[in-house]
């Protein structure tokens, strides 16, 4: 959630293994007091590095939650041999660096079904669900997340929260290291039905312009049976795999979570008629500017060696 990067990596030289561990400093208690969306974006993160090994030639093997006694231990991925001629991941290393999330507007070209089929399978690799809602169950959703905006907006904490990760000042967006700058909030929505968060609120941004939005916008919801730690770092490595999936597939996307930090709209976003137990992301999807990359940490403030 909003570029918080809340993670952290120790590698073991002897063992020749990572630890990813959450960096609750960074954590959200207003809007995730359960951690949740935390382990997703560490979980994506973790997702990285599996890619990134696999293309250095590595097999990893990762064990989750491997220590009951420290849950800010997430994961341990330990690099063994050479990475196997059919794995399936490297080839998605290029995608890391060219993933963007994008505030801007989509055009209403539908994504193929052959396409469709293919982040499905994404997120079945990893032990997650996709699925494409019909049109009664994407209303529902588009419904869940203006409900959702209008309780933050009457909710001071959140809205703090919220501006705790806003760089909108020009000198802040230039020095920033995380949170979302001023550069990447994309227009102001004029008319349309795609869900993107507005990270100026109800403050007034000089230049800033206005644009229409997809009327009909594709939507994706990314679930698991159970709502688990474990399961949300399921939820958070399928995630990524989707969307580094549909980066390759020529695909713009964004993520919406503002329905789903609230449990008593979260429960709305599922389809009853669906395997899919819990919703853990909702994914916009679609042909368009793919966004402005933003900032990340130094690695020497997210990775320790041993």
């Amino acid at each position: 959630m909003h570029n918080a990067q809340p993670w952290e990596f120790r590698f073991l030289r002897g063992d020749g293994a990572f630890h990813v561990r959450a960096d609750l400093d960074r954590a959200m208690p207003r809007t995730d007091p359960t951690t949740r969306a935390l382990h997703l974006g560490c979980a994506a993160a973790l997702f990285n590095l599996r890619v990134a090994a696999a293309h250095a030639g590595w097999t990893p093997v990762t064990e989750l939650l491997p220590d009951p006694s420290d849950p800010r231990l997430l994961a341990v991925v330990r690099l063994t041999g050479q990475a196997p001629p059919e794995d399936d991941l490297a080839p998605l290393y290029p995608a890391i660096h060219r993933r963007r999330t994008s505030r801007q507007p989509f055009s209403d070209e539908a994504v193929p079904d052959a396409i469709r089929d293919g982040l499905r399978a994404a997120a079945l690799l990893e032990g997650a669900r996709l699925a494409f809602p019909d049109t009664w169950h994407l209303q529902t959703l588009l419904d869940s997340v203006r409900d959702a905006e209008g309780r933050d907006a009457q909710d001071p904490a959140a809205e703090e929260e919220l501006r705790r990760w806003v760089r909108a000042g020009t000198d802040a967006a230039r020095a920033a290291r995380d949170g979302v700058p001023v550069y990447a909030f994309g227009p102001l929505k004029e008319r349309g039905g795609a869900p993107v968060r507005d990270f100026a609120g109800r403050e007034p941004l000089p230049g800033r312009g206005t644009a229409v939005f997809e009327s009909a916008p594709q939507l994706a919801v990314l679930g698991t049976r159970d709502d688990r730690p474990r399961d949300w770092l399921v939820a958070g490595q399928a995630m990524e795999r989707v969307l580094l999936q549909a980066t390759l597939d020529g695909l713009a996307t964004s993520l919406t979570s503002q329905a789903l930090e609230r449990p008593e709209v979260r429960w709305i976003t599922r389809d009853p008629e669906s395997a899919m137990g819990f919703v853990q992301m909702v994914i916009r999807l679609g042909y368009g500017p793919s966004g402005p990359a933003t900032p990340r940490r130094p690695v020497t403030e997210v990775l320790t060696i041993d």
